[in-house]
């Protein structure tokens, strides 16, 4: 339905609106997973095999999982042109900040509360999973004034 000047109705744009964030956001879900794997691998490999801590293996992980998820992220989640030069310190702050929520949720589940690491990471991860999320969408890869929005994702 369009309005008396022929616009779409305010309810339309919302709903579109919603779904492109829904779509993006399952992108994100799934570029993701595969920087999970390679977080959860790396840390499971790191205390199994060579005895390292668990809060600092997480840190290695999720480091590791942090250069999949900027590759992909940048370019299938979020197609993205803003330039590396810019991007990707951004990403650097917001990962800094996941970093850092990594490492308090880690300390604090697996040393405080004597938690397994595995589920303290899983814990860490469902929490952490939202900054990032929010943080690269409204801030590393958001679209600089004037850029066009394509899919209608912004």
């Amino acid at each position: 339905m369009a309005d008396t000047r022929g616009r779409p109705a305010r309810r339309e744009c919302r709903g579109a609106a919603a779904a492109g964030l829904a779509r993006q956001f399952a992108a994100y879900v799934g570029v993701g997973l595969a920087a999970l794997a390679v977080h959860y691998g790396l840390l499971v490999g790191l205390v199994e095999a060579a005895r390292l801590d668990p809060v600092r293996a997480a840190l290695a992980g999720y480091v590791a999982g942090g250069v999949v998820s900027y590759t992909l992220n940048r370019r299938l989640t979020y197609a993205s042109d803003r330039p590396h030069a810019e991007a990707t310190w951004r990403f650097a702050i917001v990962a800094l900040v996941g970093l850092s929520l990594t490492w308090l949720a880690m300390a604090a589940l697996t040393r405080g509360l004597g938690l397994p690491y595995l589920p303290a990471q899983v814990v860490t991860t469902g929490t952490v999973v939202f900054w990032n999320f929010s943080g690269n969408r409204l801030w590393t890869f958001a679209r600089r004034p004037g850029m066009a929005v394509p899919g209608g994702v912004g």
